[in-house]
């Protein structure tokens, strides 16, 4: 046996049992997840992690609340106090959450359709209220899980099983109707932007107040597959061509068409701070209207 071939057999690498920080956040014996090959959740739901750890947030502070849908499935994953609501009852049962426990961390984690369409009226008043919760929104334009439907957030002349012929239905632009319904931190990232959906996240989650972060991604399944858009990788690089970053430009000016040319614009569009709901409810108590 020649020096060479000795030296070889001599190496024998260490395997190493750490493992990354924000996995303790996780429920690991229920991965790997269920979502599509090409599907943006488990992307989010890393953001959120790592969002969590960098705030060095305590698993046990930490309340996560889906609706029903694809994003739904996400409380599940989630080794914390977490909850996986009715459809569209995700924001009204984090409230109830948030104002028997002020001192936890309430984070809402769900799809379009749930959080808008049969959700849409909680969605105005937490925001208007200003509710102290973080509420995560994957917007994948339609109705992933029950079969690609239309729903609130598809573009105008998209296809789906409910619109065979196109979407004739203008939708809604999600940062524009947070903003306008009081939310006091407002901002959108698709997939592609994992690091800034992760900063947006740590920003969102440090706001005293109802936060909203949008997150466009693919749905190579359901939307994708009916609208010719190719496999996962191909709508993450059309994100890519299409988006432009507009920080603290007019949300209004911020809707998605279906033109593949189009821009997207992405951002964050409102950072303030108003008084929370339980901060005013603390005045009227203590008598200081």
């Amino acid at each position: 046996m020649t020096t060479e071939l000795k030296q070889k057999e001599e190496v024998k690498p260490e395997l190493t049992t750490a493992e990354h920080p924000a996995t303790k956040y996780l429920r690991e014996e229920r991965l790997p997840h269920i979502w599509c090959s090409g599907c943006g959740l488990g992307s989010a739901v890393t953001s959120l992690t790592n969002a969590y750890e960098k705030l060095e947030i305590p698993v046990d502070d930490i309340g996560v609340v889906s609706g029903i849908g694809c994003a739904g499935r996400a409380a599940g994953y989630f080794e914390t106090d977490s909850y996986h609501t009715t459809h569209g009852r995700a924001i009204p049962f984090a409230t109830g959450l948030k104002l028997s426990n002020p001192e936890m961390n309430v984070t809402v984690f769900s799809g379009d359709g749930d959080l808008f369409a049969i959700g849409g009226n909680h969605f105005i008043h937490a925001a208007r209220r200003n509710v102290d919760m973080t509420v995560i929104c994957v917007n994948n334009y339609n109705y992933g899980m029950t079969g690609g439907q239309f729903g609130p957030t598809t573009p105008r002349g998209a296809t789906a099983t409910t619109s065979p012929y196109g979407n004739y239905e203008s939708p809604f632009n999600l940062p524009d109707l947070a903003a306008s319904a009081g939310a006091i931190y407002v901002a959108r990232w698709t997939t592609v932007h994992a690091r800034r959906i992760q900063q947006a996240m740590e920003d969102a989650l440090s706001k005293k107040g109802f936060s909203f972060v949008e997150i466009l991604s693919p749905c190579p399944t359901g939307y994708g597959r009916k609208n010719d858009l190719g496999e996962g990788i191909d709508e993450l690089k059309s994100y890519q061509n299409r988006c432009v970053i507009k920080h603290g430009s007019d949300p209004g000016e911020a809707e998605i068409v279906r033109d593949p040319e189009a821009e997207i614009v992405v951002g964050k569009f409102v950072d303030t701070d108003r008084p929370t709901y339980c901060d005013i409810a603390d005045e009227y108590l203590k008598g200081e209207k």
